[in-house]
């Protein structure tokens, strides 16, 4: 089987302290793959290695066949590879529409064409299809600092899908979000997963959210991965339950 993401032997220290050791998994087209661990576990750093923010010590990865170890996160983009961040990366003083609308604008075209083409690279339409997709239509031509945090998450979301990723990391999707509107963003995800096929890698604390989203499920504790399968798998495994606990 082709996959998507692979990860090979990737191992991560910073000094002395291994935040990730020999971790391999692959994810295959279409899944919803989740990864979690108590806190310090090498989640985070394991995002960033992959997304080339931080250089792992050794090990592989490729995106769709090719090693994408050295590749900026800009490049990764290029190749189909989105993301959310667990800290919103929204403009605050632009509305939801130039919002989305920026997004695209990163990843399409050369300098010189986003210099003299149309103001909004020709990329309205897309947008106002994304936000209704969001259902965020009421909120279009609002400033994204006036949003609530939830309608805030749901646009940083938006904003990940306007270059059309076929792979999207989710860095704690559900972290300040209230229950409704949670509810909302996790239809909206399977809804993507279903109608475009697009691939999901996600971070996420919020233990029903990613058992209620995922299809399979990874275990991070001490930058190692203790435990993997189904979410009914999971939520039995005496060694995750050991890491929560702290037995």
């Amino acid at each position: 089987m082709d996959h998507v993401l692979s990860v090979r032997n990737l191992s991560k220290s910073f000094g002395q302290i291994r935040a990730v050791r020999d971790v391999s998994f692959d994810v295959a087209p279409g899944e919803i793959l989740g990864l979690i661990g108590p806190n310090g576990s090498g989640k985070s750093t394991l995002f960033n290695s992959i997304l080339g923010q931080l250089r792992p010590d050794h090990g592989e990865i490729h995106v769709n066949g090719r090693q994408v170890n050295r590749m900026r996160a800009c490049d990764l983009a290029r190749l189909g590879v989105g993301r959310t961040f667990q800290m919103l990366q929204v403009f605050p003083k632009m509305t939801v529409l130039d919002n989305i609308i920026i997004a695209g604008q990163e990843h399409q075209g050369t300098m010189l064409s986003r210099l003299f083409g149309r103001p909004d690279a020709g990329l309205t339409e897309e947008a106002d299809k994304l936000i209704a997709f969001f259902r965020l239509g009421h909120l279009r031509d609002e400033l994204a600092g006036s949003l609530s945090y939830g309608q805030q998450k749901l646009l940083d979301a938006a904003m990940a899908f306007m270059a059309g990723p076929s792979l999207v990391l989710l860095d704690e999707p559900a972290g300040g979000v209230n229950l409704s509107m949670l509810e909302n963003l996790r239809e909206r995800l399977l809804a993507f997963n279903s109608e475009r096929g697009t691939t999901f890698v996600v971070i996420e604390h919020n233990m029903e959210f990613v058992m209620s989203l995922c299809t399979r499920i990874i275990v991070l504790a001490e930058g190692a991965i203790i435990a993997e399968g189904s979410p009914d798998e999971i939520r039995e495994n005496p060694d995750v339950i050991s890491a929560y606990l702290g037995g």
